[in-house]
């Protein structure tokens, strides 16, 4: 397979935009002792996402109306009741992708 140099050189651009965002942060914050009311404010940002891509799942939009998947919500609920009760992230990932592959199966 032959690669093109230019695109090669794109692909590692690409690569390396992505990567130094992403990085950077944790090379600076490492060395700082954040405040508490920021690390109390940062701890909720994986519960803001989580509720996002729930969100953005759950609610549809049928003929100009907002409606909700009702396959989906069948599957969070017990997702939610594997989290509360577990209070382990790998345990409420497995137990969401089971709900909803057999959500999928079913219906």
């Amino acid at each position: 397979m032959n690669v093109n140099l230019s695109i090669l050189f794109i692909i590692l651009g690409c690569a390396f935009v992505t990567f130094v965002p992403r990085i950077i942060p944790f090379i600076v914050i490492r060395k700082i002792a954040l405040p508490e009311v920021a690390v109390k404010w940062l701890s909720y940002i994986p519960v803001c996402i989580f509720a996002a891509l729930i969100v953005d799942s759950l609610i549809v939009e049928d003929e100009s109306l907002l409606a909700i998947d009702w396959r989906v919500l069948a599957a969070i609920v017990p997702t939610i009741a594997a989290a509360l009760w577990s209070k382990s992230l790998s345990i409420t990932v497995l137990v969401g992708i089971v709900c909803m592959a057999v959500v999928r199966l079913l219906f």
